[in-house]
C-alpha cells in the first residue's frame, strides 16, 4: 500500500522545497531531473536514493501515477544528482512488486514486504564523460 496522494501533494508544496536544498549532497537522497510530459518544465525531485551497479533505484512511494516517475518513463531518462554530482541517466524502467523489491537494501525490502510496498524505479547512468557539478 503507497503513501496517500495527500501526503504526496503536502511533500510537493511544503517538505519539497525544503528538502532540495540538502538532498543532492547525501548518500541515502538523491534530487531527479525530470521535464514535464505537457509543461516542458524541468522539475527538482528530492528522493531516497539507492545506487546500483550501472544507475540508481528509487522506492515508489505514492504510486506508479506520481509526475516524476511518469514523466521520467516518457522522456526515458533525465537526470539525478546525488553526492554532488549530476548524472545524465536513461533506460527507465519500472519494476512492480514483488520483482522491484530485488533493487532495496535487505533492511528496507523487509519493511517494504510487510507494507505492501515494492515498486521500484530504475535509471541508468549514461556511459561516457565524467558527471557534473550538481
Amino acid at each position: 500500500m503507497h503513501a496517500p496522494r495527500l501526503f504526496a501533494r503536502l511533500n510537493r508544496r511544503v517538505t519539497n522545497p525544503a528538502v532540495r536544498r540538502w538532498a543532492g549532497r547525501l548518500r541515502s537522497h538523491a534530487i531527479i531531473e525530470h521535464t514535464g510530459r505537457r509543461s516542458g518544465r524541468v522539475h527538482r525531485t528530492p528522493a531516497r536514493v539507492f545506487p546500483t551497479a550501472h544507475g540508481f533505484a528509487f522506492l515508489i512511494g505514492y504510486g506508479l501515477e506520481s509526475d516524476w516517475v511518469r514523466n521520467l518513463v516518457a522522456a526515458n531518462g533525465g537526470a539525478v544528482v546525488h553526492r554532488g554530482r549530476r548524472y545524465e541517466v536513461d533506460d527507465v524502467r519500472v519494476h512492480r512488486a514483488p520483482e522491484g523489491r530485488q533493487f532495496l537494501p535487505p533492511g528496507l525490502r523487509r519493511f517494504a514486504t510487510l507494507a505492501g510496498e515494492g515498486h521500484v524505479l530504475t535509471v541508468r547512468r549514461v556511459p561516457g564523460g565524467e558527471p557534473g557539478e550538481g
